[in-house]
């Protein structure tokens, strides 16, 4: 009479189900690998300004009212030009002392440095400018540059996404072709990565306040750029 092991019999019931899955899994022995490329063109609808205060005193302390009365009016000047709280950041803050150098090698502190800045986004390109003229009105003397970007980033490089694969497809056909194979399927596909915010030149003001320059967002290009695997057919 022949028994049968109940764990023994679904092991071997799992092994023979399962080999055809782990030979599909398997990838092709002969597969070609490229790269694909694709943009787009958009216009920005988000900015970023980097604007601050530097101001000296004889002493930390007088260096740090100073800076902090203005810096005040600067975040005042931002609210009313219509920037929300939350979009507005301290970015950085710092004191250091000013030395005067001397010949004899005894460098004397004459006075202290502080300066913050703080990152504004401006959702409103059109308002940049007017912007601009309110920090600097207020006693904004350290513009360190504006970045134009785009809002919900990924979506708009949907489209381009779909042109890099089939960049990437063109690229396999005419390499596949030229070595006298036949192209499958794709069985690998990863993304490199998109073009970051585009900063305009770095502006530095000094002194009494001036106008705000002009300003021009222009278009941006948005690159994505994917690395394919394709297999071959015999």
């Amino acid at each position: 009479m022949v028994r049968f092991v109940p764990g023994l019999v679904l092991a071997l019931a799992f092994a023979v189900l399962s080999a055809p899955t782990v030979a599909q899994q398997q990838p092709p022995e002969r597969y070609i690998s490229v790269t694909g490329e694709g943009e787009v063109q958009v216009l920005p609808n988000l900015a970023i300004i980097h604007a601050g205060v530097t101001t000296q005193g004889k002493t930390a302390r007088n260096a740090s009212d100073g800076n902090s009365t203005t810096m005040a009016k600067v975040i005042a000047a931002l609210k009313a030009a219509g920037i929300a709280e939350r979009d507005i950041q301290t970015s950085q803050f710092s004191i250091r002392p000013l030395y005067d150098s001397r010949r004899d090698g005894d460098n004397r502190i004459t006075g202290f440095q502080a300066t913050n800045r703080v990152s504004a986004k401006v959702r409103d390109i059109t308002k940049v400018a007017a912007v601009l003229d309110q920090v600097i009105g207020a006693g904004a003397n350290d513009l360190s540059g504006i970045e134009f970007t785009v809002s919900e980033h990924s979506k708009l490089l949907d489209k381009a996404r779909g042109d890099a694969v089939a960049d990437a497809r063109r690229k396999a056909e005419l390499l596949a072709q030229a070595a006298n194979v036949k192209l499958g399927p794709a069985i690998a596909i990863v993304e490199n990565g998109g073009a970051p915010p585009v900063p305009m030149e770095r502006m530095r003001l000094r002194a009494a306040p001036a106008a705000a320059p002009p300003v021009a967002a222009g278009e941006q290009t948005l690159q994505v750029s994917v690395s394919v695997t394709f297999g071959l057919m015999n």
